[in-house]
């Protein structure tokens, strides 16, 4: 397993900073944002992304705020959720609640039904 990356890219530097409301802005006006595929997001409030499609495999998100996310068209194999807020989330029906909570709990990564 590699190590979560710091990704060198703008809008990445958005979410790191819990500009949401921006990121989501300067992709919704047709700028393309980074793959977040591997991406240190520990800590980050990301409550109000427009997750629809994005790509998060790997993605290191522990302690952040999910809350009220829909991340059923988001790609999270692989994504550690360790200690992160849920609340009102929507999680792919591919992932079982079971995994989901063993990831909450003990910062496995997900892993999906296939």
């Amino acid at each position: 397993m590699s190590t979560p990356q710091f990704l060198d890219h703008e809008l990445f530097a958005l979410l790191r900073e819990d500009r949401v409301v921006e990121f989501n802005a300067r992709v919704e006006a047709g700028e393309k944002p980074p793959s977040l595929v591997g991406a240190n997001l520990r800590g980050c409030d990301l409550r109000g992304l427009n997750a629809a499609g994005m790509d998060l495999r790997n993605a290191y998100l522990r302690g952040a705020d999910l809350r009220g996310l829909d991340l059923r068209t988001t790609q999270l194999g692989g994504a550690s959720i360790r200690k992160t807020q849920l609340s009102g989330t929507f999680f792919p029906s591919d992932l079982s609640p079971q995994e989901i909570l063993m990831s909450l709990e003990l910062g496995t990564r997900l892993r999906l039904n296939t």
